[in-house]
């Protein structure tokens, strides 16, 4: 069975025992989680949420919350001596799916 869910303004296919990176989550390493919108369960019966599955939730744990790699933004504009270089470091919060009720 499999269920997709929406945090943090995106759509993530989950299954049991899956781990998942999701934008950050107000919650330490350890809590418990639960995902109330849900979109779609598949599996032998699928069920099609309009916008949500009623009484569907997918439950699971923070395994922890770090920072993604480093990606350097890069303004640039020729012959003006224009350069700006700034770098950015995504939060986010790594979870691993326990059970999807349905």
């Amino acid at each position: 069975m499999y269920a997709i869910i929406e945090t943090g303004g995106k759509q993530v296919k989950v299954e049991e025992g899956q781990s998942i990176f999701v934008e950050k989550l107000p919650a330490d390493a350890g809590d418990d989680v639960t995902f109330d919108k849900v979109l779609f369960i598949g599996g032998d019966e699928a069920k099609v949420g309009a916008p949500y599955v009623d009484n569907a939730k997918v439950a699971g744990t923070v395994e922890k919350n770090d920072k993604g790699k480093k990606i350097i933004v890069y303004k640039f504009k020729r012959r003006k001596g224009y350069r700006r270089k700034q770098g950015h470091r995504q939060p986010y919060t790594k979870v691993t799916i326990n059970s999807i009720q349905a």
